[in-house]
């Protein structure tokens, strides 16, 4: 069983690098498409980029983490029982994870303003959000290495 837990493991650690990337280059390319023109040339190309990235990126990589993630937390209760789950780090880690989520949601809702050119924000709120995904993906790693309060 420890094999089957180990190749799960890798894949929901390439599912996560694959998504956190997308998550951290995604607001970087609002940054630079706040500074273009609507309906010229790059503001186009980026339109496609960001749909792209979210599409074929960063969507089927959330849902690899999440596919991986369950059947990582479905060995565990096999191995160690349920008792993981009220884990102080556990809960952490949880609550980071939906904060990702509830990321994804805003950068896909703000991908298609950007595509209907109703983009509000400014660049500024952009360079600073770039950094959310990091921080929370830094508590979450924090959290399941530690295993604080197991």
């Amino acid at each position: 069983m420890i094999h089957y837990y180990n190749l799960l493991r890798g894949l929901h650690i390439v599912a996560v690098i694959a998504w956190m990337a997308g998550m951290l280059y995604l607001p970087r390319l609002y940054v630079y498409h706040t500074r273009a023109t609507a309906g010229s040339e790059m503001d186009e190309t980026f339109k496609v980029m960001e749909a792209k990235l979210l599409r074929m990126i960063i969507n089927p990589a959330s849902f690899a983490v999440v596919l991986f993630g369950g059947a990582l937390i479905g060995v565990d209760i096999q191995r160690l029982g349920p008792t993981f789950w009220d884990k102080p780090w556990f809960i952490v880690k949880i609550a980071g994870v939906l904060a990702l989520f509830g990321w994804h949601g805003f950068l896909a809702a703000s991908r298609r303003a950007f595509a209907e050119n109703r983009n509000t924000r400014t660049e500024r709120f952009w360079r600073i959000s770039n950094e959310l995904p990091f921080i929370v993906a830094i508590v979450i790693v924090l959290s399941a290495t530690t295993k604080y309060g197991a």
